[in-house]
């Protein structure tokens, strides 16, 4: 018997490595997907001058990406087929590691009741692509070091890692959709015979 969250593909890794650039080429396909929480909640908190930031309170950010997180997986799990979250649960633990914080217990216990499909996807530390932006302000050092934090988090949390090619979205995307199967293919317009 199969979970339903065997029908939740998570796409990791660290800042500037393309991994929200695959999942909007993948939502602009038909697929579902679920948005990154890192970086809405630091437009939200810039919008209201909130202080959950990671340059102002990394413990309340872990928080609400971890509230972020749940409900995010809550809600697919109301829907029907496959859905592409940007980052997971395994995330904020990532996150805290890197920050040198402790990581609470209730987010182990979160990453543990709220499963994703295996293997889960990571783009590498691709120094080529990277840009800082408006919201995202680590260098790329800390970048690389993500990228670290996230393999162990996942790895830690159960799950096998399948790295992404260096290649363009589109290359990206099939790679993705071959490496899934049947998951992610649109149903055929006309039936067999």
């Amino acid at each position: 018997m199969t979970s339903p969250a065997d029908r939740f593909i998570v796409i990791t890794g660290g800042p500037g490595s393309g991994k929200t650039s695959l999942v909007e080429h993948l939502a602009a396909s038909g697929h579902q997907t679920s948005d990154e929480a890192g970086r809405a909640i630091i437009q939200a908190q810039q919008q209201i001058g909130g202080t959950a930031l990671p340059w102002a309170d990394r413990q309340l950010f872990a928080e609400l990406m971890l509230s972020w997180e749940i409900r995010s997986h809550q809600a697919a799990l109301t829907g029907e087929g496959p859905v592409v979250f940007d980052r997971g649960v395994p995330d904020v633990i990532g996150y805290l590691t890197l920050c040198g914080l402790p990581v609470p217990a209730h987010m182990q216990r979160a990453a543990a009741l709220h499963r994703y499909a295996d293997p889960v996807f990571i783009a590498p530390f691709w120094p080529e692509i990277f840009r800082q932006d408006a919201e995202r302000h680590q260098d790329l050092a800390e970048a690389e070091r993500t990228h670290a934090a996230m393999v162990e988090a996942y790895r830690a949390a159960g799950y096998r890692l399948m790295e992404l090619p260096r290649a363009p979205v589109a290359e990206r995307a099939e790679f993705v959709v071959e490496t899934v199967g049947n998951l992610l293919r649109p149903p055929s317009s006309a039936p067999l015979r």
